[in-house]
């Protein structure tokens, strides 16, 4: 009975230690692999990831940008004033208006209403605006000196009532924060098909 029992208890630790062999092969087959800082952080690499960057305060250029955005592919992200623009901001007729006030001084900088942009995460950024005063408006100034962009893409897209795109992504490009790779950047209609968009955005080379 003794010789019996020790046998049985032999066979159990057996079948035991053969269940733990599989089990771990198991265990080995199934766990990820272990990654490091950097190819954790390959997975987050821009690729070819595309961010459209907007302000827009009477819906044309937010048209614009919705348009390119669909068009090529692109995320959007909206650049908010802290303070938005009224009507009465952007009448063109008195000197006295915030955006004229603002468009005469260079070094105006309206305060964003957040930096949230997520900028490390693209590696062409457009940016979208419309013509104030034959220029881009203030609050693109501070936006692009709100970020670092160094090794990005960038070009710029605009609306206007009756001025072409002119210097103003010239200054923009001279005044961003980082060694940017600035591209020549186009006025659109705010109805921009994406046929029009993709044939501009092509002839880039990014």
């Amino acid at each position: 009975m003794k010789k019996l029992w020790i046998a049985c208890l032999s066979m159990l630790m057996v079948l035991g230690l053969m269940g733990c062999g599989a089990d771990n092969g198991k265990a080995e087959e199934k766990a990820p692999p272990t990654k490091t800082v950097a190819q954790a952080a390959d997975n987050n690499a821009t690729g070819d990831k595309i961010l459209v960057a907007y302000f827009s305060a009477t819906g044309n250029t937010k048209q614009l940008a919705e348009n390119t955005a669909k068009a090529l592919g692109a995320d959007l992200y909206e650049i908010r004033p802290e303070s938005p623009y009224t009507a009465e901001d952007l009448n063109y007729n008195d000197e006295t208006t915030r955006a004229t006030v603002e468009q005469k001084n260079d070094s105006a900088r309206p305060k964003l209403a957040d930096k949230n942009a997520p900028i490390a995460g693209y590696k062409t950024i457009i940016l979208a605006y419309p013509i104030w005063w034959a220029q881009a408006p203030r609050i693109m100034d501070t936006f692009v000196e709100s970020y670092d962009f160094t090794g990005k893409n960038m070009t710029a897209i605009c609306t206007s009532g009756g001025s072409d795109i002119g210097s103003s992504a010239d200054y923009l490009a001279r005044i961003t924060k980082g060694k940017a790779n600035w591209k020549p950047g186009k006025l659109f209609s705010p109805q921009a098909g994406a046929d029009e968009i993709k044939a501009w955005y092509n002839g880039l080379g990014l």
